[in-house]
């Protein structure tokens, strides 16, 4: 069912189109439980910081692969005081060992996504090490993601700024899919980074550009300070200048989607054709300066 992978511009590097029967655990690994030790803060984090409701598992009850596709499934069913279980993938290691990661590039994901009130059904990226401090320092990148009620629409996202939620930033862009058509059909949602610009994706239609954020890597009292002034940022294109490692996975409930409702359905399964990055080809040259936009410090000076 894969389509070519051959991109004008573009060298595949990298790709699994999910041959044979089983995961392939030289390319990726799972994520497993219901959330995550900090060691900063030397806290148990539950919901893993979301307030989300599923159990993580590598079992083929939550993950299969057949007939050239992976199937992550969200199943109603309770587990260690769950009460439901899914699958998250990662290319990366649980111990933090890099399985693939790639600094720039296109990024691409062919795939079916579940919805429903209460779903969370995710792909995208984290950086392999905290290079600029704890979330959201040293960035995420959402290739896609839905609010689980909404199947006609899909959110790109950049995360960034300073550690912890209260020195986070975040743009969301949402993509209204054209004629009707649902995140339940085959769509091929992609990201192309470069240094200083991040490009997003739906059918190869671009849905936004980004070239502009922040990272500060203060902390006080354990919270991250967000920048007052330029002294306090990290050199641009900092935290888009790192190795990032890919996630997919299906959340159920937590602060964004909100609990599941008696309409949605399970088990909920997100289908994937095939995941595929490249290089660009004759590189990147240099890094782009800046976009327009404003910093923290300069926000006070808008509302005067």
């Amino acid at each position: 069912m894969s389509t070519t992978s051959t991109l004008e511009g573009w060298k595949l590097i990298w790709s699994d189109e999910f041959a044979g029967d089983q995961i392939d655990r030289s390319k990726w690994d799972f994520d497993l439980g219901n959330g995550f030790f900090d060691y900063r803060s030397h806290t148990w984090i539950p919901g893993w910081g979301n307030e989300e409701l599923q159990y993580y598992t590598d079992s083929p009850t939550n993950v299969t692969v057949r007939d050239g596709l992976l199937t992550i499934r969200a199943v109603r069913e309770a587990m260690h005081g769950c009460g439901y279980t899914s699958a998250r993938l990662m290319t990366r290691r649980r111990n933090g060992t890099p399985l693939f990661t790639k600094q720039y590039g296109r990024f691409e994901i062919r795939a079916r996504v579940p919805w429903g009130k209460g779903l969370w059904p995710a792909l995208w990226m984290l950086p392999q090490d905290d290079a600029y401090g704890g979330w959201a320092a040293s960035g995420e990148i959402d290739l896609m993601e839905i609010v689980g009620d909404k199947p006609h629409e899909v959110l790109n996202s950049i995360h960034f700024g300073s550690p912890g939620s209260d020195g986070r930033s975040l743009i969301t862009h949402v993509h209204p899919l054209p004629g009707g058509s649902t995140v339940a059909d085959w769509h091929t949602y992609a990201v192309e980074w470069e240094p200083g610009e991040i490009r997003f994706y739906v059918d190869d239609v671009l849905t936004r550009t980004h070239n502009h954020w922040w990272s500060c890597s203060l902390v006080k009292d354990g919270q991250g300070v967000v920048a007052r002034r330029k002294a306090d940022l990290n050199a641009w294109p900092a935290p888009f200048d790192q190795p990032f490692y890919l996630v997919m996975n299906v959340a159920v409930g937590g602060n964004f989607p909100g609990v599941p409702s008696a309409q949605t359905r399970f088990p909920a399964e997100l289908v994937v054709d095939h995941v595929r990055v490249y290089d660009k080809v004759g590189g990147y040259g240099d890094t782009q300066p800046i976009g327009k936009g404003r910093f923290p410090w300069q926000a006070d000076k808008k509302k005067c």
